[in-house]
């Protein structure tokens, strides 16, 4: 699944709010979180999707309702389709919803991605995954720690990140009549994942003094940013794995 983006939060990072501290730090539930806890608590989220997403690609796999969503394509992409829902409705409704209902969707999404790659389990060699999560950790590990370390501000990085995925998906198209293009749309998948996680990465920092004033806001913003984490590494994750498979054939 590509990435979806949709209005979400794009916080201004010179946003200040009075009940911020002066080292930095602000009030939630009555005490003060630091930058670093709240970054935490962010990549916590992300990390407890992909092991949802996980747990339930393993029980498909050894329930075989993998091999019922790769025999019956009306159901695989039926699934594939409702999770592009969720995502799309979580972005666009993401300030009127609450936590609680922002974190269930953020979750509900995990668990149908992780139906849809039970059937993984099938279509690659044990292997190959194995190696293109630990490489896809790798890579988004640097990337993250760049975006979260860097003085550099990303928030150029918007339009030509956003160009990339209009490009990806023209030379998806292309793809489609000449199988020749497949190598360089994981490449091109790769670079521009990875850009994108340092930059969502610096977007958590930029949150977290946005929405100093507003804990409410401050924690739905920490959920999405860990859905567009999420994505982040999913598509790193099979953009690798393709190639990781070719490189095998």
């Amino acid at each position: 699944m590509n990435q979806q983006y949709g209005p979400g939060f794009e916080p201004d990072n010179n946003t200040f709010y009075a009940s911020q501290g002066p080292d930095g730090v602000f009030s939630t539930n009555a005490r003060y979180e630091t930058l670093a806890e709240y970054t935490a608590k962010t990549f916590g989220w992300m990390f407890a999707g992909l092991m949802v997403t996980f747990l339930v690609a393993l029980a498909g796999y050894t329930s075989g309702i993998g091999i019922l969503l790769l025999s019956n394509p009306l159901l695989f992409w039926g699934l594939a389709i409702a999770e592009i829902v969720v995502v799309v409705m979580m972005s666009a409704r993401i300030h009127k919803i609450g936590v609680s209902t922002a974190r269930g969707m953020f979750f509900l999404y995990a668990a149908l991605n992780g139906a849809v790659f039970s059937c993984y389990f099938y279509l690659y060699q044990m292997f190959d995954l194995v190696l293109a999560f630990g490489a896809t950790a790798l890579y988004f590990g640097i990337m993250a720690a760049y975006g979260y370390l860097t003085k550099q501000d990303l928030s150029g990085w918007a339009k030509p990140l956003m160009f990339g995925l209009i490009a990806m998906m023209i030379v998806s198209v292309i793809g489609m009549f000449f199988g020749g293009v497949n190598i360089l749309l994981c490449c091109l998948g790769i670079v521009l994942f990875a850009c994108y996680t340092a930059y969502d990465t610096q977007k958590i920092k930029a949150a977290y003094f946005a929405y100093a004033g507003n804990p409410e806001l401050a924690k739905k913003a920490s959920v999405f940013s860990a859905l567009e984490l999420y994505l982040d590494f999913i598509n790193l994750f099979l953009y690798i794995l393709r190639i990781f498979s070719r490189s095998r054939d």
